[in-house]
């Protein structure tokens, strides 16, 4: 990754007549045409150009070529958050009638999305445990369009193997998105593992401070034409101000990165010895069920934990009341520590059946790991035990 993060630091916009280092921010909601004739050849695409910035913007359009460079994608479209990231591809890639093939382990909101909002446009979806590739292939249908995964899932960071099931998907000549918000295109590249589309919630690491929301979608060119048909009129468009605060963030994720992953890994370890615990989950943990997945198509573990006290829901309350440095938050991928109780937060959208099903039990936490000192983060954590 070292040449890659260089050309990404390095990889910005033209610099204006004023000679920036630092791409300005371009504050406008439309652009000026030299002449009649070059509005008209920019509205018919026959030239390339700026026109509105719900279509395009200069600081969008780092943060996507940023983005692309990460992932290996030809192109990308940025929205205004990651769960508008999901909408607008299932909006402009389905159609009634058409059909998603999901994992079972996916965040509360997208649940929603596939089970109350999407079926009143006659667009239907299956679960599949998140290990039974079978099931993924006996699941497809004729008119299966998607298959659409999270890998590390949140919270249970069950791990997906995607160079197995791409293969499967492109038999079958069906589509495979990956959320891969939890391990950033520095961790994990599902493109390169044969994945057709992936997509961020650019509000978590990408950001990494807490201070903006947005979302992207990384692709083949075919397939972010058929976007960005559906977003410039449908307008779900990433605002100029977050997506140069978000582009600048690019410039940091290498080393966010790194403290976050090194800090998670050596709490993880610590919690797997300590008696109040009664399971750890975390990708490099060799405990961990799918360890030699995650060792094969991740480079480091991620910055998230998720564990279950042995004292159950009253203990996981207590735990979080007895916390001091980590901060109690839905969100993650902040430089600040965070503490969740998925069950009443993230996946409260889901009924208990439903988060056990995918092993959210109501004495689950899940600990986001900031980049302050590692002993300080260790402390609180076992003043809170």
């Amino acid at each position: 990754m070292t040449k890659l993060t260089t050309d990404l630091i390095r990889n910005q916009i033209k610099r204006t007549e004023f000679n920036e280092h630092s791409a300005p921010l371009y504050l406008t909601s439309s652009y000026v045409f030299d002449d009649p004739e070059d509005m008209r050849a920019q509205f018919s695409d026959e030239k390339e150009g700026l026109i509105y910035s719900r279509y395009g913007n200069p600081n969008v359009n780092e943060f996507i070529q940023r983005m692309a460079l990460l992932e290996g994608a030809e192109n990308g479209w940025a929205t205004a958050t990651g769960m508008s990231a999901v909408f607008t591809l299932f909006g402009a890639l389905l159609s009634a009638g058409d059909h998603i093939v999901s994992c079972r382990s996916i965040f509360g909101s997208t649940h929603k999305l596939l089970t109350e909002i999407l079926p009143k446009w006659n667009i239907n979806s299956n679960y599949v445990n998140f290990d039974d590739y079978e099931g993924y292939e006996a699941a497809i249908k004729e008119n299966t369009k998607i298959v659409y995964i999270e890998t590390p899932s949140n919270p249970g960071l069950d791990i997906i193997d995607i160079e197995r099931l791409a293969a499967i998907c492109k038999r079958k000549k069906v589509l495979l998105v990956v959320d891969n918000c939890f391990a950033t295109p520095l961790l994990q590249q599902p493109l390169a593992l044969g994945a057709d589309v992936t997509i961020h919630s650019s509000t978590k690491y990408i950001d990494g401070q807490g201070r903006t929301l947005g979302g992207i979608i990384l692709a083949s060119n075919e397939i972010i034409d058929e976007v960005k048909n559906f977003a410039r009129h449908s307008g779900p468009a990433l605002s100029p101000f977050n997506a140069w605060i978000q582009s600048k963030s690019l410039e940091t994720l290498d080393v966010r990165m790194e403290r976050h992953c090194n800090s998670a890994f050596e709490i993880a370890k610590r919690l797997e010895q300590t008696s109040a615990i009664a399971q750890v989950k975390y990708p490099f943990l060799e405990t961990h069920p799918q360890f030699e997945i995650a060792k094969r198509q991740m480079s480091a573990g991620g910055g998230i934990i998720s564990f279950e006290l042995k004292s159950g829901v009253h203990g996981g309350q207590r735990f979080l009341d007895r916390l001091q440095l980590f901060s109690l938050t839905a969100n993650l991928g902040d430089v600040k520590s965070i503490a969740t109780h998925p069950a009443s937060t993230t996946h409260s959208k889901l009924t208990p059946e439903q988060r056990l099903e995918v092993g959210i039990t109501d004495g689950l936490i899940r600990l986001s790991i900031g980049l302050e000192n590692v002993e300080d983060l260790w402390e609180d954590i076992l003043h809170a035990l």
